[in-house]
């Protein structure tokens, strides 16, 4: 899924690299910091790239306070699915994107405030 203009967008990435340049191409279109996430398999990797694209991580924000939570009892990729639903993501499609995370795949997502 890679739809501009949607309410969410995501890209799947093959690096932190490939990441970052997204977000800036994400941003040079018109998406805000608090609207870009970068998810990771693996947890150092993903706030190395938040910290490097100066973006949000998903959080209680998202997540809500039950979520986050129980996101602390889950497993990574359980977490990682909570996380993707919760930025307006099926089901089926955050177990496709959870399982391209095991591959070491990077996930960009943008989310349009709701108007």
């Amino acid at each position: 899924m890679s739809l501009i203009g949607a309410q969410s967008y995501a890209k799947l990435l093959e690096n932190g690299v490939q990441a970052i340049e997204e977000v800036n191409r994400l941003r040079s279109s018109g998406y805000t910091k608090d609207n870009i996430y970068v998810i990771s398999h693996d947890q150092d990797r993903e706030t190395r790239i938040v910290d490097a694209a100066n973006i949000n991580e998903v959080g209680l924000g998202e997540e809500g306070l039950f979520g986050a939570i129980a996101n602390l009892f889950r497993s990574r990729g359980d977490a990682l699915r909570f996380k993707i639903t919760a930025l307006g993501f099926s089901s089926a499609e955050a177990t496709f994107y959870e399982k391209e995370l095991d591959s070491g795949k990077v996930l960009v997502i943008a989310k349009k405030n709701p108007q």
